[in-house]
């Protein structure tokens, strides 16, 4: 890393992971960067407000700031604003979470969620709205792959990998590169993906891409998922589901240029 705001905001996005708070000498050997380094940027951000120090010579933990900032501009973009109470109809549908992801770069992010289980087991993981979607292990990753032609597969799964890094292989995470491109190729020709055991033992998923238009052709926008306990939430009971997901997905994209943040994704051109 060589700039000093590169430097910051690899800070920033690793502290993100730990909101328990960290040691400086922790950040510096992750980061591979020099504890001094590391201290003197901890020092400016704290005088600035994003982050804190527990106790003298203690860790360094985000403050509320930074959320703030983050939920302040998914607020005015229109986003949950339209997607909320399309979430939240799947969600009572199908009796299971519903997470809507967006498109950034290449990658997803989970922005939006709506909980349709409310007795007994449950999925819900409550802390990966704003994390990156896993492209090779997770549902939404794996319909957003099911978009790209196999060169773009191989490309960014060079990059982020079979499974998350730190994460245990689930049983079903494909294993190799020919393995996952047979399952984009079932998520193409099925129209929506789905993942059991793939990206956490014991979940099952499946996920739709959000078109601009609600059209087969229109610009991916993100992804739009369902997943619930494995037990509970089988393939059979996907099928049942599909014409459900595969509208909502569909209503999203169509309702898609009201909102601020996807109508400056349908400006720019796509991410090669």
């Amino acid at each position: 890393m060589s700039s000093v705001l590169e430097k910051s905001l690899a800070i920033l996005e690793l502290m993100v992971e730990h909101p328990e708070g960290m040691q400086v000498s922790t950040l510096a050997r992750k980061l591979d960067m020099p504890v001094s380094g590391v201290h003197r940027t901890l020092r400016e951000l704290a005088r600035l407000g994003y982050v804190r120090q527990e106790r003298d010579q203690g860790d360094y933990a985000l403050t509320i700031r930074l959320a703030a900032m983050g939920l302040g501009f998914l607020g005015r973009s229109g986003v949950t604003d339209i997607a909320q109470p399309i979430l939240d109809r799947l969600a009572q549908a199908s009796g299971e979470l519903v997470r809507l992801s967006v498109l950034d770069g290449r990658g997803l992010v989970w922005v939006a969620v709506a909980q349709g289980a409310t007795v007994g087991l449950r999925y819900d993981p409550g802390r990966e709205q704003g994390v990156r979607v896993h492209p090779a292990s997770s549902a939404g990753g794996q319909a957003l792959l099911s978009t790209m032609t196999d060169d773009e597969v191989l490309a960014l799964v060079g990059e982020t990998g079979l499974r998350p890094e730190g994460m245990a292989k689930a049983s079903a995470t494909p294993a190799t590169i020919a393995d996952l491109l047979k399952v984009i190729a079932e998520t193409r020709t099925r129209g929506y993906s789905v993942a059991v055991n793939t990206y956490i033992e014991g979940m099952g998923a499946m996920a739709a891409p959000v078109r601009a238009g609600g059209v087969a052709d229109g610009q991916v926008l993100g992804c739009l998922s369902i997943a619930g306990p494995a037990v509970r939430f089988p393939k059979a009971r996907m099928e049942e589901l599909a014409p459900s997901l595969l509208d909502a997905a569909a209503e999203l994209g169509a309702a898609a240029p009201a909102s601020h943040f996807f109508a400056g994704l349908l400006r720019q051109p796509p991410t090669p």
